[in-house]
């Protein structure tokens, strides 16, 4: 097999969380054009069905969306079964569905704090669990986890430490599950991102005001752009990264090397 033909991803079932819109829609778009079947989970199901019909016409794959919370351990597990009953099988998962609250650690309720590590640490557990299940029994499986570059620095001038915490936790959990499941077939790989321009980012009147503080920080002097996160999550999710497993990759433009 040629190295193209390791990255082609024709025959693989997967799922992207938080696929309707921003990084996960990105991705899916990516993974539809290597040739795989995604379904697409959000909270939002009206957005991602109309995600859904716009990727079909990316590629050869299908591309279903579905309603999932995260939170929930029974959505997880719904999430990873109709993957198998849709596609046949599950062989790759982005969990990457993910909140952030900007508030000062004084000022944050136990609600707000519980919100984000339900969502970007409880619900990355949920999914990558319910996918393991799958992908063990299958005896193969690639699961990528959204974390941050935030996991690695304490973002300024926004106060975001339950954000920050959350994301650490994922790459250690990425870490702990690798190592589980190394010589089972299934592989665990994380992706911390820097700031990436998002629909969502560019167009938040809380965010607006930052992006030019974090450009002048930033070496390269602009936002990521979702679509640069695109050809890493096809390189894990595909055949060509069989001994790539327990690692985190940092897609920041050099952010965090200082």
């Amino acid at each position: 097999m040629g190295i193209l033909e390791k990255f082609s991803l024709a025959g693989k079932g997967a799922f992207v969380t938080g696929g309707a819109r921003g990084i996960g829609k990105s991705v899916a778009q990516a993974f539809v054009e290597a040739g795989a079947d995604v379904m697409l989970a959000d909270v939002d199901l009206e957005t991602a069905q109309t995600s859904a019909q716009e990727l079909t016409a990316c590629g050869p794959g299908r591309v279903l969306a579905m309603a999932c919370d995260v939170t929930k351990p029974q959505d997880a597990v719904a999430l990873a079964d109709a993957v198998v009953r849709e596609f046949g099988h599950l062989d790759v998962a982005f969990c990457n569905a993910g909140i952030c609250i900007n508030t000062p650690a004084e000022e944050m309720s136990w609600e707000q704090w519980k919100k984000v590590i339900d969502i970007n640490l409880t619900g990355v557990f949920l999914t990558a669990q319910a996918a393991g299940r799958i992908m063990l029994r299958q005896g193969r499986g690639s699961i990528i986890n959204t974390a941050s570059m935030s996991a690695h620095i304490v973002n300024v001038p926004q106060p975001q430490c339950a954000y920050n915490a959350s994301k650490a936790g994922v790459i250690q959990l990425t870490k702990s599950l690798a190592v589980e499941w190394a010589d089972r077939g299934v592989r665990v790989n994380s992706l911390s991102p820097g700031y990436i321009g998002t629909a969502l980012t560019l167009n938040s009147p809380i965010l607006i005001p930052l992006i030019g503080q974090w450009n002048e920080m930033a070496p390269m002097h602009r936002l990521g752009k979702p679509e640069e996160l695109q050809a890493i999550c096809v390189y894990l999710a595909s055949d060509a990264s069989p001994f790539t497993t327990g690692a985190n990759f940092t897609i920041d433009g050099a952010f965090t090397c200082f």
